[in-house]
């Protein structure tokens, strides 16, 4: 997982090139004004889901990893809590290949809180819980660029 803000993204030359255009593609487009659901970039090798929810407790949060994807969470608007752990240290579920999602089970072992302009990539391997709320629960508007492996 990496962790950073898009203001700063002269830190992250290392990436790879299809993770560069989904910071690209957030400079030159006002992504809060997509509409809610999925947007196609180059098809589906690069895509991303608009999202807007309110913040919850954890007991109403579910874990997640994916296999086909890398998820590039950016955040718009609101902060949000995304607990992480790696999927070795989690109990698997069953995964759903057509919708590249793995259920997961454990407890955290780190917490990111992503306010606007700040991202979060989870690769393979990284187990993560979005929507946590970080104090108060509150809208959080943003954009999982989702980048084919």
């Amino acid at each position: 997982m990496i962790f950073g803000n898009i203001d700063n993204l002269a830190e992250y030359d290392f990436l790879p090139e299809k993770v560069q255009k989904c910071f690209a593609y957030a400079r030159e487009h006002d992504l809060l004004s997509c509409g809610k659901g999925s947007h196609e970039i180059e098809g589906q090798e690069l895509f991303f889901n608009r999202a807007e929810y309110m913040t919850a407790g954890t007991e109403e949060r579910f874990w997640e990893a994916h296999r086909a994807y890398l998820d590039v969470h950016l955040i718009l608007s609101g902060t949000e809590r995304i607990d992480l752990n790696f999927i070795g240290n989690l109990s698997a579920g069953k995964y759903v290949a057509k919708d590249d999602f793995l259920t997961l089970e454990g407890e955290k072992n780190a917490s990111v809180t992503l306010r606007p302009g700040d991202f979060l990539i989870c690769y393979p391997g990284d187990g993560h819980m979005t929507g946590v709320q970080a104090g108060e629960p509150q809208l959080v508007k943003k954009v999982i660029f989702k980048v084919k492996i």
